[in-house]
């Protein structure tokens, strides 16, 4: 079959050809690219508007501290800065940092000038006396940094033990103590002075770990020996078994006393922080850390002698010491199954009131005012031979 004839085009639509640009349009084109828009900023003029910005953000603060001290007027006359201390609260306004940063500076450095800031309006009563693991250079003591801020008076101690028993004595507002590392687990000694301790936890706080081998020369080909605490020989294990087989790993208290213990002789070396470095003058023998996880963290909580009220989004420590008869373990956590409360964590240990009796400390989303939690507690008590709670607190913010 023979194809039709295509049709014609209409002449009512001719085809448009391209337009010309005049003289004109092309004279115009590099006058439209030199607008003021593009044009490179003053530098006088920039540093200007962050000189104004500066003086802005520095009465601002000025303003908060006068305020923060009304707050202190307000609550009349206490006894100590620890009377001032609200946790609760603080971590409300670090979440609202948070909640309402846009960029471009981290969430987590944000919380860190936020924290300074308060650390400093707090200090105006009098500094917080915290109780931590010594001595200076330690991982603790960066964790009551991070927490409390450089305005807080820092206390180091022996051992954990000592730092409970200053709380306890009053001698410190508060102390902070490692619980859990995310690759070897958890600290025992701490979750055992909880057993016979009536300190509570009032705060947590998580700081990334790095660690770093240093020591007074800085060539690896001069080591010996080496000092740290055996968490971090545990961290560094396979870095350890392929560069330095032969050296031998001398365990110490804390991190920063191998630090002080390497800074005398060119054939010793310590593990820790960079912290401890700086303080016991350590050069790096490797520029990069030597964990066997690159994100390894420790989880520090916060003791003191108070219960605080709730934030809006907590968590509670309790200590359950169980009768020894089968389904013990079940009937301790269905009822907080059935109030839909979650379980973070449970680590059981030896209760030491009795051979094979043990207690579990059991980590729980939610505070103890809240209605589910004191119902399941409630439940709780007809299967359990002593219930502890060890606190309500603050989830820990970044």
């Amino acid at each position: 079959m023979a194809r039709k004839p295509a049709k014609p085009a209409s002449p009512k639509a001719p085809a448009a050809a391209p337009k010309k640009a005049s003289p004109k349009a092309k004279a115009s084109k590099p006058a439209d690219r030199e607008t003021p828009a593009s044009a490179p900023p003053v530098l006088a003029d920039v540093r200007g508007k962050i000189d104004q910005i500066d003086r802005d953000i520095q009465s601002l603060i000025a303003e908060r501290a006068r305020f923060a001290h009304q707050v202190g007027k307000a609550k009349g006359k206490l006894a100590a800065a620890v009377d001032y201390y609200r946790p609760e609260r603080e971590a409300q306004v670090l979440r609202m940092v948070v909640d309402r940063n846009e960029g471009p500076l981290s969430d987590e450095l944000l919380v860190h000038v936020y924290r300074e800031i308060m650390s400093a309006c707090l200090a105006q009563q009098e500094p917080l006396k915290i109780g931590y693991l010594g001595p200076e250079g330690t991982f603790s003591q960066q964790a009551v940094l991070k927490h409390f801020g450089r305005s807080a008076l820092g206390l180091p101690m022996a051992s954990i033990e000592e730092v409970f028993q200053e709380v306890e004595a009053g001698n410190a507002d508060f102390g902070v103590v490692p619980v859990e590392n995310s690759g070897q687990g958890t600290i025992q000694i701490t979750l055992d002075m909880f057993l016979t301790s009536n300190l509570k936890i009032c705060g947590e706080a998580e700081l990334r770990v790095q660690q770093f081998i240093m020591s007074r020369s800085g060539h690896l080909e001069d080591i010996e020996r080496i000092y740290a605490h055996p968490q971090s020989f545990m961290q560094t294990s396979a870095w350890l078994r392929a560069n330095l087989p032969k050296a031998e790993k001398i365990p110490v208290s804390s991190n920063a006393e191998g630090a002080r213990r390497a800074r005398n002789a060119d054939d010793a070396a310590a593990i820790g922080g960079e912290n401890a470095g700086h303080v016991y003058n350590l050069k790096k023998v490797v520029t990069k850390p030597i964990q066997n996880d690159a994100d390894n963290t420790t989880r520090f909580l916060v003791i003191g002698r108070s219960l605080f009220p709730s934030s809006g989004h907590d968590r509670t420590s309790v200590l359950v010491l169980i009768h020894d008869k089968p389904g013990a373990l079940f009937d301790v956590l269905s009822p907080f199954a059935r109030h839909g409360i979650s379980m973070n964590r449970i680590e059981s240990r030896p209760s030491h009131h009795g051979k094979w009796e043990y207690g579990f400390f059991i980590d729980l989303s939610g505070h103890i005012d809240d209605a589910p939690m004191q119902a399941a507690l409630a439940e709780l008590e007809g299967h359990a031979a002593q219930i502890k709670v060890l606190g309500s607190y603050p989830v820990a913010v970044p």
